[in-house]
Parts: structure tokens; sequence; C-alpha cells
């Protein structure tokens, strides 16, 4: 922050302005952006985040934190731990009187956060989260749910004869961790829930506890419990791939 250097060092700056303490700050509710990217244009402005321009964007901090950012179309489907946003990108959203939005260009990299209607999350486990085509799947082990988004619609999938199985599985205090994987070729959103089984009689801290039970896309229903548990799994040329 001195003329002319091209280091920070420590100590007494004449430029200092600011009374607090320099320190780190977590955004867990906001977004923070960079300069753009053109190979073509042989622009890389990636390390650039200049303070004067609008390089933030925060959303409501009673939806809890975000914890899941995915890319879909134009639009950045952003998961919060308490609801799902939709944010419209180089765009913005102007709403007409009756309550319709209507979407205009804007300079804006971020633009108007729209909530999916429904009061769902994806709690603290994002690596539950897959989407295949305009279909995305997730948990919400607070509130015990399994959810759909299809297009702007949010959907609990978990109680399409399910919803007792769910709402006691996700919400046990054991949980440790939801893994969701997708197999393209037969359109199943295959859901991993491990538990970390507390020290009781004969069973040591820690134990770990797999159930894999299955989504079909083409039987709008819940087909199988399966016997393996990946760690990690994708479907590559329509191929489903798993692994530990």
């Amino acid at each position: 922050d001195s003329f002319n250097l091209p280091t920070v060092q420590n100590g007494v700056k004449a430029s200092t302005t600011i009374a607090e303490q320099y320190r780190e700050e977590r955004r867990k509710n906001g977004l923070i952006y960079s300069g753009i990217y053109n190979s073509t244009a042989g622009v890389n402005d990636l390390n650039q985040f200049i303070i004067a321009e609008k390089i933030t964007k925060d959303v409501n901090p009673s939806y809890g934190s975000i914890q899941k950012i995915y890319t879909r179309n134009t639009d950045l489907l952003t998961l919060c731990e308490d609801k799902v946003l939709k944010i419209v990108a180089n765009k913005d959203a102007l709403y007409n009187a009756d309550g319709n939005p209507e979407l205009i260009a804007t300079n804006r990299v971020l633009g108007q956060a729209v909530a999916l209607p429904g009061e769902f999350g994806i709690s603290t486990e994002p690596g539950s989260f897959v989407s295949y085509a305009d279909n995305c799947y997730f948990t919400d082990a607070s509130r015990g749910s399994v959810m759909k988004i299809a297009g702007d619609s949010l959907a609990p999938i978990s109680q399409v004869g399910m919803i007792d199985y769910f709402a006691d599985t996700l919400k046990d205090s054991n949980l440790f961790t939801c893994i969701g994987t997708y197999d393209e070729k037969k359109a199943d959103y295959n859901l991993t829930i491990e538990k970390r089984v507390s020290w009781a009689s004969s069973i040591l801290f820690g134990k770990q506890v797999f159930t894999t039970l299955t989504w079909g896309e083409r039987a709008k229903g819940w087909t199988s419990f399966k016997t393996f548990h990946p760690e990690e799994g994708l479907s590559i040329n329509n191929n489903y791939y798993t692994w530990k």
C-alpha cells in the first residue's frame, strides 16, 4: 500500500485510514468475482479484484450460508442452507406492476437473485448435489427431504413413498455425509447416506454405516436399495463409474 513499492510490508502506513484491524473476513452469504477471461482476445483478468467496481453479490443472510454454486444455462443456481436461489447473469429482472418479471440487459455480472418457490435448502450437504440436463437433485437433511429441481420448480421427491424413511434417516444424529451420483444410461440418481455410529457395546467409535438408494427418473419413484458405497461417481460417454 506504499507508493511505487513491489510488496506490502508490515508496519505503520501513512495511507492507512481505517481503525479496524486488518483481517480475513469469511463471507458466507456473498459472492465475489474477478475480471473476465477471454482466450480469443487474450484477456486474462482473473487475478484482478478491483474494489472500485461492483464485484460483489450478497444474498439474504436469513437463508443461511451458501453451500453450492452451479452454472445452469445463463443463470447461477445458488443453494443456501435454507433456500435455493437463481441469480441471473449479465442481465437483471425488472418487475412490472402485476409482479411479472421482464429480463433486460445490464452491465452487471450478477443481476437479480430470485428465490425458487419452496422452503427448502441444501442444509450442509453439497456433496449430495448432482445435475443432468435440466434436472438437479440434492438432499435437505435439516428437513429430512430429498429434492429435485426441474426448470424453476422445486419438488420433494422423498415424499414419493419414502417420506418417513428419509425423515428418520436424514435427521439421525449419526448422519455424517450424503453423496449423490448420477447414472446417465439408466437415468438414476444414486444417493449414498453415510453414518458414523457412536460408541456402544461391541461397536467402535466412528464405525461407518452406508446405505445407497436409487431414484429412477423413468419410473418417477425410488426403485432400489443397492450394495455399493461410492465416495465419488459420475457418467462419462454414457458409462457410469464410481470409485473410492
